[in-house]
C-alpha cells in the first residue's frame, strides 16, 4: 500500500508543478535585464550611429553594410563583437551619419555617387532579394514603424528598412528598381527634468526614394531643390523616386528629428518585444497540459492498479510451478537488465543527452530571469556555447556510470567518444555549411579565427572536463541491478503487429512533438523571419511539459513492451521519445514550403543543414529523458518483486 501512496504523491507532483508554472509565467515572459548600463546625453552631445549587417528572409545570407556602395565614413572601424554576434553574422561598423542630441536637422547630404554597371547590378540583386539595412543607436536597433489597419490601429515595428523597392511608372509595364536614398530618422528620448539630461528610448526611420535635383554643377556647397530646409521643402513621399541604373547619380540624404517620450529607459525594449499572440501561446500551453494530464492518468493507472496488483499477486505465489504459469513482465526478471547490443554507443548518447539537458535547462533559467535579453546581442548563443562546454563534466560522469554498470572497462575510450561524437558530427555539418556561406561572400561565414576558438573550446575545455567526469563516474561503485541476470537469454515470443519496434518507436514520438509544435512555430519564425523571440517564460513551461511527456510516453510503451515478454528495452526507450526529432524535421520541411520564400539552392541547403543539426540535438535530448524515465521505471518495478 505504501508504494501505491508514493506513486499517488508522484502523480500529484507531476500535475501540480505545471500549474504552479502557469502562475509564474505572466511575470516571466515580460521581465528582462537590459544588459547594458544607461547612458545620459546632454543637449548637443554627439550620438554614435552604427551600421550592422544587411539581412534577407529570402536568402538567409547576411552581408556587411559596406558590401554595397553606401556612403562610407573617412575610416571604417569594426566594433568588438562577442562570439554569439560573430556566429549570427553581425558585423557592426561605424557610419558617416552625424547626430547631435536634441538638435534636429533636415536634408543633410551624406554623399553623391554615380553608379556603374557593377554597382547598379549589386543594388538590384539586393533589392530583388528584399534585403534590409540594420542600424544601431545606443544599443537599440533601427525599426520601421508600421501602423496596423485593424481595430486597435496599433503600431508594429519591423527591424531595419528595405534597401529599395521594385515598381513601375504609371502608364508603363516595365519593372524598375528604386533605392531608398532619403532616411527620415526619429530619435525618441526620455528627459530627466532635474538634470535636463536625456536617455534614448527609441530609434525609428521612414525610408523614401527621391530623385534629388540641384541647380548648376554639383559641388560641396550645392543646395538641393528637392529637399531644402531654408525653403521648407522636405521629403514626405516617394512620388519622384530614384531609379537604380548604370550612369545614374544618387544623392543620399537624411533628416533627424527628436521626440520626447514618456517611455522610461528600463522599458524601452518593450515595444520591440511586444507579442500580440499571447492567446495562441496559452492555447499551446493548454494543449500541452491536456497531453500531460492524459499521460499522467495512464501512468497512474499502470502504477497504482496494474502494477500494484501484479506485484502483490506475484509476491503471494506459493510454489515454483505457480510462478512458471505466470505471464507478462514478471517472467523477464532474469533478462530485463541484460546489457544491450552496442552498449558503448548507448552510453555515449546518454552522456551527450545529459550534457545537452544541462545546457538547455540552465540557459532557460537564465533567460526566464532576463539575463539573456535581445539587448545583449549574441548573449544567448554565447551562453549556450559556454554552458555546453562546461556541462561536459556531467556528460563524462553519466556515460561512465552507465558504462560501468554494463561491465565496461575502457572508460578512457568511452570518454573520448562521448566528448567527440556529437560535437564532431555537428561540427562537420557546420563546417560544410560555413564553406557554402563563404563561397557566397556572406558576412555570415564564421572567420577562421572564430573557428579556431571554437575548436580550442572543444578540445581545450570540453574534452578534459568529459574525462574528469568519466574518471569520477568510473571510480564510483557500479550501479547494482535489483535482480540477477540469467546466463542464457530467454527467447522472445512473436510480437503483435502493434508491438513491432519500428511502429511503437514512431508512435512514441508523436505526443512529445505534439506538446511543443505550436511553440516551435514561433521559434522558427524568430530564427528564419528575423523577429525577436522573448517569451522564455512560455518556452520554459513548454520545455517542462516536454520533459514530462517524454518520460511518461516512454514508461507507458515500455510497460506494454515488457508485458509482451520483450526485454530489449534499452535502445527502444531511447528511440521512442527520440523519434519526436523526426517529426520536428518533417515539420521544419512543412514550414519551409508553406511559410518561407526561399528560392535559392544555397539558402535551402543552409535551412535544411541547420534544421538537421537542431533535430539531431532534439533527438539526443528527448531520447535521454525517455531512457532515464524507463531506467527508473524498470528498476522500481523489479525491485518490488521478491525473487527466490
Amino acid at each position: 500500500m505504501e508504494s501505491g501512496s508514493r506513486s499517488m504523491h508522484r502523480l500529484t507532483a507531476t500535475i501540480i508543478w505545471p500549474i504552479l508554472f502557469l502562475f509564474l509565467i505572466h511575470a516571466a515572459h515580460c521581465f528582462y535585464l537590459p544588459g547594458v548600463a544607461p547612458e545620459d546625453f546632454q543637449k548637443g552631445d554627439p550620438l554614435k550611429v552604427k551600421v550592422n549587417k544587411l539581412t534577407s528572409i529570402k536568402t538567409q545570407l547576411p552581408y556587411s553594410y559596406y558590401s554595397l556602395p553606401f556612403c562610407p565614413p573617412e575610416k571604417i572601424v569594426d566594433s568588438a563583437e562577442n562570439l554569439g554576434e560573430v556566429l549570427r553574422g553581425d558585423r557592426i561598423e561605424n557610419s558617416p551619419y552625424v547626430f547631435k542630441m536634441r538638435e534636429p536637422h533636415m536634408c543633410t547630404v551624406l554623399c553623391r555617387i554615380t553608379l556603374d554597371a557593377k554597382t547598379a547590378k549589386l543594388f538590384k540583386e539586393k533589392i530583388d532579394d528584399e534585403y534590409r539595412v540594420n542600424m544601431i543607436l545606443d544599443n537599440l536597433p533601427l525599426v520601421v514603424p508600421i501602423r496596423r489597419l485593424d481595430q486597435d490601429s496599433s503600431t508594429v515595428y519591423q527591424l531595419g528598412y528595405h534597401v529599395g523597392l521594385k515598381g513601375q511608372y504609371s502608364g508603363s509595364k516595365e519593372e524598375k528598381y528604386f533605392i531608398h536614398n532619403h532616411l527620415a530618422f526619429t530619435v525618441k528620448y526620455h528627459r530627466d527634468p532635474q538634470t535636463d539630461s536625456a536617455r534614448i528610448v527609441g530609434f525609428e526611420v521612414k525610408p523614401y526614394s527621391i530623385k534629388h535635383e540641384y541647380e548648376g554643377k554639383w559641388n560641396e556647397k550645392s543646395r538641393l531643390t528637392t529637399c531644402d530646409p531654408h525653403n521648407k521643402r522636405t521629403v514626405v513621399n516617394s512620388n519622384t523616386p530614384q531609379e537604380v541604373e548604370a550612369k545614374k547619380e544618387i544623392i543620399f540624404t537624411y533628416d533627424v528629428e527628436y521626440q520626447e517620450s514618456d517611455v522610461k529607459w528600463a522599458s524601452r525594449w518593450d515595444a520591440y518585444l511586444l507579442m500580440n499572440d499571447d492567446q495562441i501561446h496559452w492555447f499551446s500551453i493548454v494543449n500541452s497540459l491536456m497531453i500531460v494530464l492524459f499521460l499522467s492518468g495512464m501512468v497512474a493507472m499502470i502504477m497504482l492498479r496494474t502494477l500494484y496488483r501484479d506485484i502483490s499477486r506475484y509476491n503471494e505465489l506459493e510454489t515454483q510451478e505457480e510462478a512458471q504459469e505466470e505471464t507478462g513482465w514478471k517472467l523477464l526478471h532474469g533478462d530485463v537488465f541484460r546489457p544491450p547490443s552496442n552498449s558503448d554507443l548507448l552510453c555515449v548518447y546518454v552522456g551527450t543527452g545529459v550534457q545537452f539537458l544541462g545546457m538547455v535547462l540552465v540557459t532557460m533559467i537564465f533567460a526566464v530571469f532576463g539575463f539573456l535579453s535581445p539587448s545583449n546581442r549574441g548573449g544567448l548563443m554565447t551562453a549556450m556555447l559556454l554552458l555546453w562546454v562546461f556541462m561536459g563534466i556531467f556528460a563524462g560522469y553519466a556515460s561512465a556510470r552507465l558504462y560501468k554498470m554494463f561491465k565496461g572497462a575502457e572508460w578512457k575510450k568511452l570518454a573520448f567518444r562521448t566528448a567527440c561524437m556529437f560535437p564532431g558530427i555537428v561540427f562537420a555539418i557546420f563546417f560544410v555549411l560555413n564553406a557554402i556561406i563563404w563561397g557566397q561572400k556572406s558576412s555570415g561565414a564564421v572567420p577562421f579565427g572564430t573557428m579556431f576558438a571554437l575548436v580550442l573550446m572543444w578540445f581545450g575545455i570540453s574534452v578534459p572536463l568529459v574525462f574528469v567526469g568519466g574518471y569520477v563516474g568510473f571510480k564510483k561503485p557500479a550501479i547494482e541491478d535489483p535482480v540477477k541476470t540469467n546466463k542464457i537469454p530467454r527467447q522472445i515470443p512473436e510480437q503483435a503487429w502493434y508491438m513491432n519496434p519500428t511502429f511503437s518507436i514512431l508512435i512514441g514520438g508523436i505526443l512529445p512533438f505534439g506538446a511543443v509544435f505550436i511553440e516551435l512555430f514561433f521559434i522558427l519564425t524568430s530564427i528564419w523571419l528575423n523577429q525577436f523571440y522573448y517569451i522564455f517564460g512560455f518556452l520554459f513551461l513548454v520545455f517542462i511539459i516536454l520533459l514530462i511527456t517524454c518520460a511518461e510516453i516512454t514508461i507507458v510503451l515500455c510497460y506494454f513492451q515488457l508485458c509482451s515478454e520483450d526485454y530489449l528495452w534499452w535502445w527502444r526507450s531511447y528511440l521512442t521519445s527520440g523519434s519526436s526529432s523526426l517529426y520536428l524535421f518533417l515539420y521544419a520541411t512543412f514550414y519551409f514550403f508553406t511559410k518561407l520564400e526561399i528560392t535559392k539552392l544555397v539558402s535551402g541547403l543552409l535551412y535544411f543543414g541547420y534544421m538537421l543539426i537542431a533535430s539531431y540535438a532534439f533527438f539526443v535530448l528527448t531520447g535521454t529523458i525517455g531512457f532515464y524515465a524507463c531506467f527508473w521505471f524498470t528498476r522500481l518495478i523489479y525491485s518490488s518483486v521478491k525473487i527466490d
